[in-house]
């Protein structure tokens, strides 16, 4: 081997792990934008009967009108599926924010907007206003959505092919540890009292102050900088801040990034509808599509909603059961955290499939154990392990691959769209298992799981038969498994 080809597999592999700015990039938009869209979703369960009181003495303070039970109901209903809507909205706008702002920028403008939100939350008890809390609900899911579409492919754009697994684990990682972090924070003994829940509602608007000012810091990503804004220089320089080493000494980077780019170096726009109407990416958006969707009817959300009373029927007291259901939430984290190694090491599609198949079993599982559970003394203990068995196998990929497969399966034209459309079925499907999970809960009861272990089963033999794996390719080389369609994707 002469000493130019050591050299140059020496800077390649020099080029290929983690840097100080992919770590900065890494921990100021996990805990400084994801974590904020978990801690929304989970903080508004256990003050709801307080804030609840807030609104029925708020119209009648204002508009001399005491809300019948019903009338609350939906008033409720409103205040926690506005979240969902906003969602959605933002998830649409994805792909424009990213394009016309820039992946960073978009981050930014994101942080903005939930920032803002804070303001209506912690603005609104002291202003007697329910329709600031019904703004700052708005606001906050805009954000979650428009968060869900961009981070996870900024991190992933920004990443080399080696780290690329372990970067687009950790938007997953920081929403779900907001999840966590809204559940503990809404206990009584903390924030989740008369009075003070304003407070806890606006709480996450400390980490966005925090962290924002150093995501300002981060550079652009090379890819949006080369493809979208047609900037060589400005491209070339972001990938050398990221790596942290001169151009020359990392030519096979800049080669990858030519070579990806190039392939969608037309002056082509890659709206919504481009992307559903074309026939070469179908299979690649179906995929990302149902593993998005495929995410929320698992009913992950319908398990930690039953977990409570699982645990009261185990003698536990009902705060115990609140804690156990907190440590449900602390092995999805241990999990999302694990995530990050396995990775890297195994693939995405091994653990897609394990993670699916497994999950399928735990929720056939757990339906039987709740039919049964009054029926011998063991069978609540049953029931709890298949609980954290499940939340275990959920956080082993279908929580973490579906935020981040659509930056790995899609070129960077594209890339934005397909981003977005994912994002999209993804507070669908939420949406969906939000509004039908009470109506399955009260006709059918535990056999509602059985519907969730279809899905979940359904979403890992399609995954076993046409997802690729794609560790350790380019999006151009996992492109080339999709041109035949249905027909040659397994190869």
């Amino acid at each position: 081997m002469s000493n130019l080809e050591r050299r140059e597999d020496k800077d390649k592999s020099a080029s290929t792990g983690w840097t100080g700015i992919l770590i900065l990039a890494g921990v100021a938009t996990t805990f400084g934008a994801s974590l904020p869209v978990g801690y929304n979703i989970g903080v508004v369960n256990t003050p709801a009967e307080i804030i609840k009181q807030f609104c029925n003495e708020s119209f009648h303070s204002r508009y001399d009108v005491t809300l019948t039970e019903s009338s609350l109901s939906i008033l409720w209903s409103s205040i926690v599926s506005i979240f969902i809507i906003g969602g959605v909205t933002g998830s649409c706008l994805g792909a424009l924010v990213a394009d016309n702002f820039g992946r960073k920028g978009g981050i930014i403008l994101t942080n903005g907007v939930a920032l803002l939100a804070s303001v209506f939350f912690i603005s609104s008890f002291p202003s007697n206003s329910v329709e600031m809390l019904l703004i700052g609900r708005l606001l906050v899911g805009l954000s979650g959505g428009l968060a869900t579409s961009i981070i996870p492919m900024y991190l992933i754009e920004l990443a080399p092919i080696k780290v690329r697994g372990s970067m687009g684990v950790l938007c997953p990682l920081g929403v779900t540890f907001g999840v966590l972090v809204g559940q503990i924070m809404s206990l009584n003994m903390i924030l989740g009292k008369p009075g003070e829940w304003h407070y806890l509602l606006a709480l996450y608007g400390i980490l966005i102050i925090l962290f924002t000012p150093f995501i300002v810091l981060l550079p652009e990503s090379p890819k949006y900088l080369l493809a979208v804004k047609k900037d060589y220089d400005a491209a070339i320089k972001s990938l050398c801040r990221t790596r942290q080493k001169p151009a020359y000494e990392i030519s096979s980077d800049i080669s990858d990034l030519r070579g990806e780019v190039g392939e969608n170096n037309s002056d082509d726009k890659w709206g919504l509808l481009q992307v559903v109407r074309s026939a070469e990416l179908r299979l690649a958006l179906l995929l990302v599509c149902l593993m998005q969707a495929g995410q929320q009817t698992s009913g992950i959300n319908a398990v930690f909603y039953y977990s409570n009373s699982i645990f009261i029927k185990a003698n536990l007291s009902e705060s115990a059961a609140e804690l156990a259901t907190i440590g449900a939430g602390v092995v999805n984290c241990v999990m999302a955290i694990l995530a990050i190694p396995l990775m890297a090491r195994c693939g995405r599609r091994p653990l897609a499939i394990v993670s699916t198949a497994s999950a399928t079993v735990c929720l056939v599982c757990l339906c039987i154990t709740i039919r049964l559970i009054d029926s011998v003394t063991w069978m609540p203990k049953l029931c709890i392990a298949a609980v954290l068995l499940y939340v275990l196998f959920y956080g082993l990929g279908l929580g973490p691959i579906p935020y981040f497969i659509a930056s790995e399966l899609f070129e960077v034209g594209p890339r934005p769209a397909a981003m977005a459309l994912g994002s999209l079925c993804n507070w669908a499907g939420n949406f969906l298992v939000g509004m039908t999970f009470p109506l399955l809960q009260s006709s059918i009861g535990p056999y509602s799981f059985l519907l969730f272990a279809t899905s979940t089963g359904c979403l890992c033999l399609f995954i076993k038969f046409f997802l690729p794996e794609t560790k350790g390719k380019s999006p151009v080389e996992v492109a080339l498994q999709f041109r035949g369609g249905f027909r040659v994707a397994r190869a």
